[in-house]
C-alpha cells in the first residue's frame, strides 16, 4: 500500500473554488481501482495552502488514475487555482489503522 501526501499553496479568495474541485476529484477517485482513501487537510497555520493525502494499493493505479476522464476534467477546474507547482511526497504504508465502520 503507498500514500502519497501533496501539498498545495493557493491563490487568494481561490480556496472554495479549490476545494470544491478537489471534493469532486476525491469523490470519483473512490470508483478506481486500487485506490483505498483520500483526505485533505488545510494547515492550521497556513489557511491558503491544501494538503491531500491519498492512498492506493499501488503506485500503478495511482497514476492509471491520471489518465482517467474525470481527474482530466477536475485538472483544467484546477488550473490558475494554485501559485506554485505541488510539492509531493510518496511513502510505503507499514501499519495502517482505521476507527471501525
Amino acid at each position: 500500500m503507498m500514500t502519497i501526501v501533496t501539498r498545495v499553496k493557493l491563490r487568494e479568495g481561490c480556496e472554495p473554488r479549490w476545494d470544491a474541485a478537489m471534493r469532486e476529484r476525491l469523490e470519483a477517485a473512490r470508483n478506481q481501482a486500487g485506490w483505498i482513501a483520500g483526505q485533505v487537510a488545510i494547515p492550521v497555520d497556513a489557511l491558503d495552502e491544501r494538503v491531500i493525502i491519498g492512498t492506493w494499493q499501488t503506485r500503478a493505479d495511482w497514476e492509471a488514475w491520471h489518465a482517467d476522464p474525470k481527474f482530466r476534467e477536475t485538472r483544467k477546474q484546477l488550473e490558475g487555482l494554485e501559485t506554485r507547482p505541488a510539492e509531493e511526497w510518496w511513502h510505503e504504508v507499514v501499519t495502517d489503522l482505521r476507527a471501525a465502520a
